[in-house]
């Protein structure tokens, strides 16, 4: 189904790999604490999560499969949320990556759609205080992609630049995507395309017709990307993976603190957040099949 104007989903990116305790007190560690902020954030008006496992007793990220399992388990004991599992990883194999996929079979599987350089810049100390390349070559999208198709999960083409907008080709003659698609442009990463209107736009008209897609802002200019993004007839994603700040100096108390004020934003335009049931017919997504391990 093509995107719907007098509708808007709501994803809730709970607790992301890099975020802590140190930089946000309410960031969940726990498959308890993710799936009592998911129920929040559920409550606030979302209708999908995005998941990242961590360590229950450090806070690190976890590409346990089992760790994930729990956190599914304890979402839907509180909520029918929409499921989106992250494969976004640095120094494990691509079967690791996925093996939580193979394993739960969520609704959505995020999918990065290329190669970039990713880094945090410090004005205050004139320096880089994050530094990387992020890897994805073709070869390992395609072999991700295997294991999505094989587990019934939907691939969100996670964008950074033009360029992994515009990389679907190859993989549609293969039989690897299937229409219609669904993308997320993320904007505010340095080494990544500007975090502007212009830019979401551009972006926006990229992608195949019939296709749904939403918008990532990292860091506070994300709330004038989802205004931009509402009005243009997107999707939006909010949470503590990448943003804090309800405003500047405001730090919100939870991810439902977040979705709340993404709510409102949508019907400030006119648009009224999706439910569960709603989101499923716009991103074409199977029924809901309740995880209980």
């Amino acid at each position: 189904m093509a995107m719907r104007d007098d509708k808007a989903v709501i994803t809730c990116a709970l607790t992301g790999v890099l975020a802590n305790r140190d930089q946000c007190p309410w960031v969940p560690y726990t498959p308890a604490e993710i799936a009592d902020e998911a129920k929040r954030a559920y409550d606030a008006g979302a209708s999908i999560v995005h998941i990242h496992a961590r360590d229950p007793a450090t806070g690190g990220p976890s590409y346990d499969p089992k760790v994930y399992a729990a956190i599914a388990k304890e979402i839907h004991a509180r909520c029918p949320l929409i499921l989106n599992f992250s494969t976004g990883a640095i120094g494990i194999s691509a079967e690791e990556k996925v093996a939580p996929v193979a394993l739960v079979k969520p609704d959505i599987a995020a999918l990065n759609m290329g190669s970039m350089n990713y880094a945090k810049y410090s004005e205050r100390r004139k320096d880089f205080v994050f530094d990387m390349v992020f890897s994805n070559p073709f070869g390992e999208i395609r072999d991700l992609l295997k294991v999505m198709n094989e587990a019934g999960s939907k691939p969100e083409l996670e964008c950074f630049d033009t360029g992994h907008t515009n990389s679907i080709g190859p993989l549609l003659d293969m039989g690897l995507l299937k229409t219609p698609m669904q993308f997320s442009f993320i904007l505010g990463v340095l080494g990544g395309i500007p975090a502007n209107t212009d830019a979401l736009s551009f972006q926006s008209k990229q992608i195949p017709v019939g296709s749904t897609w939403e918008v990532i802002g990292i860091s506070l200019v994300q709330w004038r990307l989802l205004a931009a993004a509402l009005s243009l007839g997107g999707n939006v994603r909010v949470g503590l993976e990448d943003n804090f700040y309800l405003s500047a100096g405001n730090m919100a108390k939870s991810n439902g603190d977040l979705v709340a004020k993404a709510a409102r934003m949508c019907r400030d335009v006119g648009r009224e957040p999706a439910t569960v049931d709603e989101a499923r017919e716009i991103l074409s997504l199977r029924p809901y099949r309740k995880y209980e391990g």
